[in-house]
């Protein structure tokens, strides 16, 4: 047997231990494992939470909406060319050793330029290339964050679904903090804020002790030569690429979120802030990405008490209510209906993505996991990139209203294409081994 092999076998058995484990006392899901991890990944939220508002509001005034959408897409795009590579290394190496290093590169990227935003105003080639070794970072951390959930809980529904409302309360705080501070204090504030809570993430993910048989797959299982580790990173690509393509609920979910972050989600950000900054002021679009997180934390609470057969269905459903946030604005809603329409898309949003998660994790071996959740990172958020680059100069063809219009229709488009799928449609919810419902809290 190969190291690879070896080490392949080693984590599949680890997954399952870890997933059979009884949970302490007093809690089949806030044990100390999945307390640390949720603790990490809440911190860290937040500070992501903030820093699209924090692009718009202090990268838009210097370099216009161009220049907001290259930074998102810089760092969108070198997500989306390393996270294949990231999804091999987090089964090779370990998923929380890769995510512990990438929350530490993050520490210094938004140090950085936390620094240059204090210093004065950071040249636009500071701000793209620190955008990019993020996104690398993100690249690194992201494949693992699905793999982990079935390592520290139990019930990968429930974990989901408290992670989504911790998600939720993210872009609650997160948005409306990041545009007080940056009225109050510079957005060097933001910046220092978001590195502060990098650090927090890498020493709870750190902390974080598996049984042994997950500690023993954390350690590496040998050194092969350069040539080797060449052709078995090659296998492990195909491997993904095989477990990937032979779910066609998957790949046809990927396919249309390729359509959805082009038209829908990559302008939303760039296009959304400065309509509504313009016409209600840079308050009101903070104002209103907060209340996109209390939907969030109602999706996510609904997800909570829901356990679909068809989830997958389900979710695609509830995604209608979605095409509402680009819509109000659009239509130049006021405020109040502006404000509900991001509550419905974002209860949409945070319902579909516990969905999906679900889903991803309970129907693909734990062994293959990372890989196969780098493969739909990479399709779902190539998208979002192209999206992302293009909003600036597609306002020179069609006026920023009428590009949501667009986004709205799509929306609809791509739910009806959803539901229209057999493979996607009919998708039911999945069992352990032991014909238990993984969603079902136990006991």
């Amino acid at each position: 047997m190969t190291n690879v092999q070896a080490q392949t076998q080693t984590q599949a058995q680890t997954a399952q231990t870890a997933q059979t484990d009884p949970p302490t006392a007093g809690s089949s899901l806030w044990d100390r494992r999945f307390t640390l991890y949720f603790t990490a990944r809440a911190v860290s939220l937040v500070g992501d939470a903030m820093m699209p508002v924090a692009a718009a509001l202090a990268v838009g005034p210097l370099y216009g909406i161009s220049g907001v959408g290259l930074v998102l897409g810089t760092w969108t795009g070198t997500f989306v060319l390393l996270v294949l590579f990231g999804g091999v290394f987090a089964d090779r190496v370990g998923a929380r050793r890769m995510m512990v290093g990438a929350d530490l590169v993050r520490v210094l990227t938004q140090g950085v330029l936390a620094a240059a935003f204090f210093a004065g105003t950071p040249p636009f080639w500071l701000l793209v290339s620190m955008a990019a070794v993020a996104g690398a970072a993100v690249a690194m951390f992201q494949p693992g964050v699905n793999g982990m959930v079935p390592l520290v809980a139990r019930e990968p529904q429930r974990a989901n679904a408290t992670l989504k409302v911790a998600d939720a309360l993210a872009q609650l705080l997160g948005p409306a903090l990041a545009g007080l501070l940056i009225v109050l204090t510079g957005a060097g504030t933001v910046y220092a804020i978001d590195a502060g809570t990098f650090v927090l993430s890498a020493l709870c993910l750190a902390l974080i002790r598996f049984s042994p048989a997950a500690a023993s797959a954390e350690a590496p299982t040998g050194a092969d030569s350069a040539a080797a580790k060449l052709v078995s990173l090659r296998r492990d690509l195909r491997q993904g690429w095989r477990e990937f393509r032979s779910r066609t609920w998957m790949w046809a979910v990927i396919l249309i979120w390729v359509a959805f972050g082009v038209l829908l989600f990559g302008p939303m950000v760039p296009l959304s802030s400065a309509v509504i900054g313009a016409r209600l002021g840079p308050n009101a679009y903070g104002l209103a990405v907060s209340f996109l997180g209390v939907g969030t934390v109602l999706g996510g609470l609904l997800a909570l008490r829901l356990r679909p057969a068809r989830p997958l269905a389900a979710g695609a459903l509830a995604m209608v209510l979605f095409a509402v946030l680009p819509l109000c604005v659009a239509l130049g809603a006021g405020l109040p209906v502006l404000l509900a329409g991001h509550v419905l898309g974002g209860g949409a949003w945070a319902f579909w993505s516990v969905m999906w998660a679900t889903s991803v994790q309970t129907h693909t071996p734990p062994e293959v996991l990372n890989r196969v959740t780098a493969y739909e990172l990479a399709g779902s958020v190539s998208g979002i990139a192209l999206g992302q680059i293009l909003a600036g100069p597609a306002t020179e063809l069609a006026s920023p209203h009428t590009l949501l219009l667009v986004s709205a229709g799509t929306c609809l488009a791509g739910c009806v294409a959803l539901l229209s799928t057999p493979a996607i449609r009919t998708l039911r919810r999945a069992t352990r081994a032991d014909g238990a419902d993984p969603a079902r809290p136990a006991g």
